[in-house]
């Protein structure tokens, strides 16, 4: 059984139904493994936890006023 493991920042409940959905036709389209047998799990992870250039998406979006 296909396992695809999904790290992310915050998303709403539809988004993240969307991109299970998404993600699993995608895989089952380019393996011709039926979508049923796909496993697909998102892990959400605060803003502080992820960084770009040494800074912080919290605090990327900070200076570009979002948040």
């Amino acid at each position: 059984m296909p396992y695809i493991s999904v790290e992310c920042g915050p998303l709403t409940a539809a988004q993240k139904q969307l991109l299970i959905e998404k993600i699993t036709f995608a895989a089952a389209e380019a393996t011709s493994i039926p979508q049923q047998f796909f496993m697909v799990s998102v892990k959400e992870l605060p803003d502080s936890s992820f960084a770009i250039g040494g800074r912080t998406i919290d605090r990327i979006k900070a200076e570009f006023g979002e948040r």
